[in-house]
């Protein structure tokens, strides 16, 4: 509440969630959707405050010109802040007289996420508009996730020049997925999972509905059921769709596992330490789909998102059962911990049963992905080229990294069982995630256009846009390449 007062862009509306009145100038972009309060402490204006202190900011190896000539000598004196980083710079009363912010030029526009964070209170200009880019970067470093714990940053006012609001679109939608990736298991449930995606579609006037529990096998969707089964809340299937009819059909399918034991095949407890974050691909999706709503994209959006939890029960499904998917195929369950795939295959099934002209999946999928590329570059898959070349260029213009990865389809033999027509696992370890997005692609048909995304939808070092926890992969660039496809 504190932060809401200090910052007068924001009001606290009945639900006790932050939110932009009408009067912003995001309004237009933004339609007053919720602005997490893990993003409050730093609001950006297009227009300055008439008390604003200016941010000087240093871009290369060398001094700003507009710098007054007092506060250059006390630079030159002091020394240089280091790339990153700011210092104070004083007036001759004494008191503070601006703030210079030394880029870092080796972390590109994303690096402005230091100057979110390290900005001190108060009302701040940049001296020169700032970039969407760096805009975003600046409210992306001041992310701080205070649901469990009194915020410790302190609320700052900046005005970035006329990119205020796209910057606040893109790093609203970033927010929200960090903040769901962030909350434990027992606050984000299957349940928690449908009321976020529920009021982000009422919000934004889309059609919604769920299926759950045992109505999972009445509308054929036993992979869903079987995987969920076993847990305290039942399964769901999540699907809304916004937009034209007779639009551009562009689906998103989001993994919903909230949390994953294992179940029988059960991970060591070092493996379940994170495991909260297995539903980044369902919040994913859900921060792409806020994003396309609030531009107004001109397309005809669908989201699906299978919701469940890998529980261990009685009931749950074992390895070597055989399971028979939507589209009919059998899968012989050579591994209880790779679940997601199962969920994602009746989910991609029904995607395709109304021919999307674009179909996108995202899933925290395979370890070997991360083997692979590391935390911060996320595979992707698919065998649309014009798709594959737009989504690179929009990843190297937003600094949202991906790498494409092959579709070898030799690899698919390795999924062989002689009793079902595929195993959900491979029994060599190797190419894991190549394998898992063969598994997936058996489930598309043949002629959709789509994409695969392995994301980990963590950062375990901290990065200038990001502290040490949930990270927003891929979006970024998706939002980039629909923009200019629209």
């Amino acid at each position: 509440m504190a932060a809401a007062s200090a910052c007068d862009k924001y009001f606290v509306n009945p639900n006790g969630v932050l939110t932009l009145p009408t009067s912003t100038v995001a309004d237009a972009l933004m339609t007053n959707a919720p602005i997490a309060p893990s993003l409050a402490s730093l609001a950006v204006t297009e227009a300055p405050d008439l008390d604003a202190q200016t941010v000087f900011v240093m871009r290369g190896d060398s001094l700003p010109d507009t710098l007054p000539q007092a506060a250059r000598l006390f630079v030159e004196s002091a020394g240089w802040p280091a790339p990153g980083e700011g210092m104070l710079l004083p007036e001759a009363s004494g008191r503070a007289g601006g703030w210079l912010y030394r880029a870092d030029a080796t972390a590109g526009a994303m690096g402005f996420g230091t100057l979110g964070r390290t900005l001190p209170a108060g009302s701040w200009v940049a001296d020169g508009a700032l970039s969407v880019e760096e805009a975003t970067a600046a409210l992306l470093g001041a992310y701080e996730f205070s649901r469990y714990r009194a915020a410790r940053m302190k609320p700052r006012r900046l005005c970035v020049g006329p990119v205020a609001g796209e910057a606040l679109r893109i790093a609203s939608a970033c927010g929200m997925a960090r903040d769901m990736v962030n909350t434990p298991a027992n606050d984000m449930t299957p349940q928690t999972l449908e009321d976020e995606a529920r009021a982000l579609a009422l919000h934004h006037g889309a059609a919604f509905r769920v299926i759950a529990g045992d109505e999972l096998l009445d509308h054929n969707f036993p992979m869903i059921h079987a995987v969920g089964r076993a847990g305290a809340i039942a399964p769901r299937l999540i699907d809304f769709t916004w937009g034209r009819s007779d639009a551009r059909k562009v689906t998103l399918v989001g993994k919903g596992v909230c949390f994953d034991t294992g179940g029988l095949d059960i991970k060591p407890s070092s493996g379940m330490l994170l495991m909260k974050k297995d539903m980044g691909g369902a919040a994913h999706v859900l921060a792409l789909a806020r994003m396309m709503m609030e531009a107004k994209r001109d397309v005809r959006l669908r989201v699906l998102i299978p919701a469940v939890e890998n529980s261990i029960a009685g009931n749950a499904f074992r390895p070597g059962d055989i399971l028979k998917s939507r589209k009919g195929d059998t899968v012989e369950i050579g591994n209880t911990d790779a679940e997601g795939r199962l969920i994602l295959a009746d989910a991609l099934a029904l995607a395709c049963e109304e021919k999307p002209d674009l179909l996108i999946d995202m899933a925290t999928l395979t370890g070997a992905a991360r083997v692979a590329l590391g935390p911060d570059v996320i595979p992707f898959y698919t065998d649309d080229e014009p798709f594959a070349a737009a989504l690179a260029a929009a990843s190297g213009a937003v600094q949202d990294p991906v790498w494409r990865m092959p579709l070898w389809k030799p690899y698919a033999a390795k999924l062989a069982s002689k009793i079902a027509d595929t195993n959900n696992v491979t029994t060599d370890g190797f190419a894991g995630s190549v394998t898992a997005a063969l598994f997936l692609q058996r489930f598309v048909q043949p002629g959709i256009a789509w994409a695969h995304f392995d994301i980990f939808a963590w950062s375990p070092a901290a990065k200038p846009s990001c502290p040490v926890g949930a990270e927003a992969q891929v979006i970024r660039a998706l939002d980039r390449m629909f923009a200019g496809n629209a």
